[in-house]
């Protein structure tokens, strides 16, 4: 799951919040040792919060336009993959993708492949 950037900074803040005012809210009013518990839960929630929203990848890059052309040879053995065009990720969706005159491509072995045109590997 992406998440964008101005998620990660509100979640940030609300966990940074909840870091600093919840326990203060309970140890200002005179805290016992259940109250000093439930400080400690809250202030470890806040800061697993924080710790995952700092540590979320940001959102994707916008979409951009791929191209190959004049492509040299490709050779796969032995369970690899070659492409002699353009290579993209599964499910990508967005921007072009164009292949001209891509070069001779050859597999050899079990489980290789090749491609000449657009891979979405």
């Amino acid at each position: 799951m992406r998440v964008s950037r101005r998620r990660k900074v509100t979640t940030g803040v609300l966990g940074g919040a909840g870091i600093a005012l919840t326990p203060m809210y309970w140890l200002l009013g005179g805290a016992n040792s259940g109250q000093l518990v439930a400080a400690s839960v809250q202030g470890a929630t806040g800061i697993l919060a924080l710790a995952w929203a700092v540590m979320q990848p940001s959102a994707a890059a916008p979409a951009s336009d791929d191209s190959a052309a004049d492509t040299g040879k490709a050779h796969a053995t032995g369970g690899g993959r070659a492409v002699t065009g353009v290579r993209r990720p599964p499910g990508s969706s967005g921007g072009s993708a164009k292949a001209e005159r891509t070069g001779d491509a050859t597999a050899h072995g079990p489980g290789s492949s090749t491609t000449t045109g657009i891979d979405y590997c």
